[in-house]
């Protein structure tokens, strides 16, 4: 199983997962140009997207959902509440999600589960081959015990790594937004994600990588330190997909 990223942040993300024949696109937080350009970046044509999976209904997640399903006739699937939530306008091949039943796109399963975030119905994603495991999760105020226990054992992770405290608390965010970030309902920090790589099966876990960064708020440095120190690996193994470069091909083994 391979992933990518075509930029992660708060101005657009968009994750790429392939398998064999397969292609998937979760999220399109860019507008249509941009997202055919950061495709054709990482060696895809827009034709080769199988399906688009959306987490939510924020904009830097839906921005270019409903151009590029429109221009390429993409399936694309998202929960109810997400559905009428979101403005996308018509969504020609649209298919409804229910969180905690998988879906079989070719040859990648894909399961949404619930996460705590201010959106109408958001979930994130843990997808399967049959043999490899790779979850995502973004947008995710605090961790649970199903968010543990969902990702428990996987082969690789994307995982959120928006703000270091302090540098939230002593930044220039007004005081509502740094509440709102840092509340349940909002964005990881540093240290509650190695608190889930602390609590979570990590005996298979082979690929880790940093998602959805702050680039006020956050240090790539501090994130892949504190990831580090959880799963006891050296921080260079520690792989960050940026807003403007995101991430090009990683393979799991």
């Amino acid at each position: 199983m391979q992933f990518a990223s075509l930029g992660s942040g708060s101005r657009g993300n968009a994750t790429i997962i392939r398998y064999q024949s397969t292609t998937i696109l979760v999220d399109c937080g860019f507008s249509l140009k941009e997202t055919e350009q950061r495709l054709a970046r990482i060696g895809l044509q827009a034709e080769q997207i199988d399906a688009i999976f959306v987490t939510h209904e924020h904009g830097d997640h839906i921005r270019g959902v409903g151009a590029f399903a429109r221009r390429h006739k993409t399936p694309v699937w998202m929960t109810h509440g997400t559905e009428r939530s979101a403005e996308m306008g018509l969504i020609p091949n649209g298919f409804v999600l229910i969180i905690g039943e998988a879906v079989q796109i070719g040859d990648i399963e894909v399961l949404p589960y619930s996460v705590p975030h201010d959106a109408a119905e958001p979930c994130q994603f843990l997808f399967s081959n049959g043999r490899q495991k790779l979850g995502l999760l973004t947008d995710t105020g605090m961790i649970t015990p199903h968010i543990v226990q969902t990702l428990s054992g996987i082969d690789a992770i994307l995982l959120e790594c928006n703000h270091d405290i302090d540098m939230l608390f002593d930044g220039e965010y007004p005081p509502y937004l740094k509440e709102r970030v840092a509340s349940d309902y909002g964005h990881l920090n540093n240290h509650q994600a190695a608190d889930l790589l602390v609590k979570m099966d990590t005996t298979k876990l082979e690929k880790i990588v940093v998602l959805h960064i702050s680039d006020k708020n956050n240090d790539p440095i501090l994130a892949r330190q504190a990831l580090a120190e959880a799963v006891e690996w050296d921080s260079d193994d520690i792989h960050v997909a940026h807003q403007a470069e995101g991430l090009d091909w990683m393979s799991i083994n």
